[in-house]
């Protein structure tokens, strides 16, 4: 019997399709900013086997520090993991994209089924045939490329994302600390009015001053009562908040612990501005700007039209014999020579141009107004703290006791505590807004403000 001589040439070039095929995609992740670089973030695995729900979360219970909450919700923010599924994407999309088009297996059966001599099956002739199809130009490698490009740009968005998770739980552990310190600072207010009201009480039975004044005292302790229950509601609020950052709806924690009323001096607004080129928005743009010039080569070797051979034997019945069968065929580029999606990426190219420079503008007008506030907000603390805190609380301590020697009169000390308090109020909310100022500008510089 004689050798099909197709036979070798078949397995020849199965051998060929077969050594060409896909290879096992491993992209980096982004190397993470300093901010948070420590601190461990969920990555979902590769193998899909290893899919499945998310484990309940084990939430702290107790006092937690800002660390915890970072870690917590660097491992468990939905949003954050729901990025770090794009990165995953990008690698099966990466590895579709290497990937060689398959080979064709074609049969076919002719010259039967008809009539007269045809009306059998002797004079059957039976066809098979392998074909396959070469890409020209370089799309293979192009697309792979472009491809790959995409995934950086999602590692990129991970990165944000990581970072906004960061921010947001950053200034929610802010808010409970601050929180906190407004329900002790209202406590602190109902135990004074508590102590004012005896003592008018005591003087209005040894008949110094008038039943008016204990009316009075009442009234200021019954709306530093008051003061204190919103306090513990918005305390409620912001410990849920905190929580939500780590996806959970209860929160566990008793407190939070931190060095709220801990301040430094801030950098130069020109320090900040020459660290800004690491954030990740602008980062981005090096990677995005080369993702959208691959896609314009990418689609210019769409203008090399493809070539598909194939290769096969042929069958006659009738005489016996076996015939080789070769075939080539490659489109004619008269009309569509891609030129419309050409055009489409090089406006994509000009688009991201201005897309970049409004990314930068609005970055770094970002980062001056912020630190207009940061700035503002550390003067605002340290004048408080060094020099109107100090003679409030002398104020306040001179009015009581001479009210107690009847020096001065119950408005005179009321007075006093009240500005007091409201002092201690104001410097709370400077130190919020000096700590947020310091988490957000952190953001945009991508590391730790010191």
């Amino acid at each position: 019997m004689r050798q099909n001589p197709i036979v070798p040439l078949g397995i020849a070039l199965l051998i060929f399709l077969i050594g060409c095929g896909s290879r096992q995609v491993d992209l980096a992740w982004q190397q993470p900013l300093p901010l948070g670089r420590d601190l461990t973030t969920s990555k979902p695995p590769i193998a899909t086997s290893e899919v499945e729900e998310p484990t309940a979360l084990q939430e702290l219970t107790g006092t937690i520090n800002l660390r915890q909450a970072l870690a917590l919700a660097l491992m468990h923010n939905p949003d954050l993991r729901a990025f770090s599924w794009d990165v995953r994407v990008g690698e099966a999309r990466t590895l579709q994209a290497g990937l060689r088009p398959n080979p064709e297996l074609e049969a076919e059966i002719e010259e039967f089924g008809g009539s007269g001599d045809l009306s059998g099956f002797g004079a059957i002739e039976t066809a098979v045939q392998l074909s396959y199809l070469i890409e020209l130009g370089g799309k293979l490698g192009r697309r792979r490329q472009v491809a790959a490009l995409e995934t950086e740009l999602a590692g990129w968005d991970y990165e944000t994302a990581r970072l906004d998770v960061l921010t947001q739980t950053a200034q929610a552990f802010i808010d409970v600390l601050a929180a906190q310190e407004t329900v002790a600072l209202n406590e602190e207010l109902v135990r004074l009015a508590e102590q004012v009201c005896n003592v008018v009480k005591a003087q209005v039975e040894a008949g110094k001053v008038s039943p008016v004044e204990q009316a009075r005292a009442q009234v200021e302790l019954s709306t530093s009562r008051i003061g204190l229950e919103r306090s513990k509601r918005v305390l409620e609020a912001d410990r849920k908040a905190l929580a939500a950052t780590w996806s959970s709806t209860l929160p566990a924690f008793e407190r939070v612990e931190g060095q709220f009323e801990m301040t430094k001096p801030i950098p130069t607004a020109e320090q900040l501005a020459n660290r800004v080129s690491q954030n990740p928005d602008i980062a981005r743009w090096v990677v995005e700007m080369a993702q959208r010039r691959a896609a314009i080569k990418l689609e210019k070797s769409g203008r090399i039209p493809d070539l598909s051979i194939g290769g096969g034997m042929k069958h006659l019945s009738e005489i016996g014999d076996v015939s080789l069968i070769f075939g080539i065929s490659i489109p004619l580029s008269f009309f569509d020579r891609n030129q419309g999606a050409i055009r489409e990426a090089e406006y994509n190219l000009a688009k991201a141009f201005e897309e970049r420079k409004s990314t930068e503008v609005f970055v770094r007008t970002a980062l001056a107004t912020t630190y207009q506030v940061l700035s503002a907000a550390w003067g605002t603390v340290t004048a408080l703290k060094n020099d109107v805190l100090p003679g409030a609380q002398s104020a306040l301590d001179a009015a009581t006791e001479g009210y107690r020697i009847g020096k001065f009169g119950f408005l005179e000390m009321l007075d006093a505590q009240r500005t007091l308090f409201e002092v201690r109020g104001s410097y709370i909310d400077a130190l919020v807004e000096y700590h947020k100022a310091v988490a957000y500008v952190e953001r945009l510089i991508g590391e730790p403000l010191n």
